[in-house]
C-alpha cells in the first residue's frame, strides 16, 4: 500500500511532508477535439496542488472536480466526461504543462487512481471468468516529500535508498534526467530545424539584395564613375540589407507573440532568445549581401553612358 510507503518516507529526519500524487496521459474532449493532456492526480490540501490559478478555486472534494488549463478553453462550471464519470470545472490555471509541453489537468488522488489503474468492465469480467477478483486501484506513481529547513535533500536521498530501499531523486537529479533524456533531445531537433532556416534565410536575402544590385547596376557605375569611393557603395548595400533583416524580425516578433497560444504545445518566447535571434538575423543580412556587394565592386563605371 502507498500509505505505508508515504507513511515511512515521511518518518525520515528531515522530511517535513510527504504526498502521494499519479500522473498520466490521457484525451480530453474540448470543443473542438479530443485534446491530449497530462492528469495530475494529488492529495487535496498536500503537496502538488495547482499553481498560479487566474480563475476559480483548487479542489476542495474527493470526486468529480477538476482544474485545468486556460489553453484548453473551459469555463468555469464546465461538465468533461472522463473515464466513467462527469468532472466539473472549479478552477483555470494559466502555464501549467508537462516535461512535453501538454498542458496539465489536475483531479483529486482517489479520481486519478481510479482513471487510471481501475481496470474496465470487460477487463474486470475477463478477470472474474479467469478467478481473479483483485480490481484494486490503489496504487500512485510517486511519493513527494518536502526538505525542512537546514537539511540536505541530497543526504535524505541517499538515506531513503539506502535504509527504504526505494528510489529517491532530488529537484536537482530530476532536471538533469529530464533535460538528458527529454529536452536535449528535442532540443537538437529544433536546433537543426533553425539551422536549416537560417542558411535558406541567408539564400533568400543574398537573392533579394542581388536582384535590387543588378537593377541598380548602372546607378551604382555613375556613383564610381564621379568618384564615390567603394567602401561607400558597399556601406549602402549592407545597410539595404540590414534594414531589410530588421523589418524581417519585427515582423516576425509581433507574428510569432500573436500566435504563439494557438500551438498545440505550450510555448514560451523568452526575452534573451528575442536578442540572441537580434543579433543572428544582423550576421545573416550582412551575410546575404555578400553576393550583391561582389556585384557592385565589379560594375564598370563605363556602364554610367552605355545603353
Amino acid at each position: 500500500m502507498f500509505e505505508d510507503v508515504k507513511y515511512q518516507i515521511r518518518n525520515v529526519e528531515g522530511v517535513s511532508e510527504a504526498a502521494a500524487m499519479t500522473f498520466q496521459t490521457i484525451q480530453i474532449p474540448t470543443s473542438l477535439k479530443q485534446e491530449r493532456v497530462t492528469a495530475v492526480g494529488y492529495e487535496i490540501g498536500k503537496i502538488g496542488k495547482p499553481q498560479n490559478i487566474i480563475s476559480g478555486r483548487e479542489l476542495a472534494r474527493e470526486h468529480y472536480e477538476i482544474v485545468v488549463d486556460t489553453k484548453l478553453g473551459f469555463k468555469l462550471d464546465d461538465k468533461i466526461p472522463l473515464g466513467r464519470n462527469i468532472y466539473t470545472v472549479v478552477g483555470i490555471t494559466k502555464g501549467a504543462v508537462s516535461s512535453s509541453g501538454e498542458a496539465l489537468v489536475y483531479i483529486s488522488l482517489k479520481d486519478a487512481q481510479q482513471l487510471q489503474f481501475l481496470a474496465s468492465n470487460d477487463t474486470i469480467r475477463s478477470d472474474r471468468a479467469r478467478g481473479i477478483k483483485d480490481t484494486t486501484s490503489t496504487i500512485v506513481n510517486t511519493i513527494v516529500a518536502k526538505v525542512s529547513s537546514g537539511y540536505s535533500p541530497k543526504d535524505i536521498a541517499e538515506n531513503i535508498k539506502k535504509w527504504k530501499h526505494k528510489s529517491a531523486y532530488t529537484n536537482e537529479k530530476q532536471v538533469e534526467i529530464l533535460t538528458k533524456n527529454v529536452i536535449e533531445k528535442s532540443s537538437k531537433q529544433i536546433g537543426l530545424f533553425t539551422i536549416i532556416l537560417i542558411i535558406v534565410s541567408s539564400v533568400i536575402i543574398s537573392l533579394i539584395i542581388y536582384t535590387m544590385t543588378i537593377g541598380k547596376i548602372k546607378e551604382i557605375a555613375i556613383l564610381k564613375l564621379i568618384g564615390m569611393p567603394n567602401i561607400e557603395i558597399v556601406k549602402m548595400i549592407v545597410q539595404q540589407s540590414l534594414v531589410l533583416g530588421f523589418l524581417a524580425f519585427v515582423a516576425g516578433n509581433i507574428f510569432a507573440n500573436a500566435i504563439k497560444s494557438k500551438f498545440p504545445k505550450n510555448v514560451q518566447l523568452l526575452p534573451e532568445d528575442s536578442v540572441g535571434l537580434f543579433f543572428v538575423v544582423v550576421l545573416v543580412s550582412v551575410i546575404g549581401s555578400l553576393f550583391g556587394i561582389y556585384k557592385a565592386l565589379k560594375a564598370n563605371p563605363a556602364q554610367a553612358i552605355g545603353e
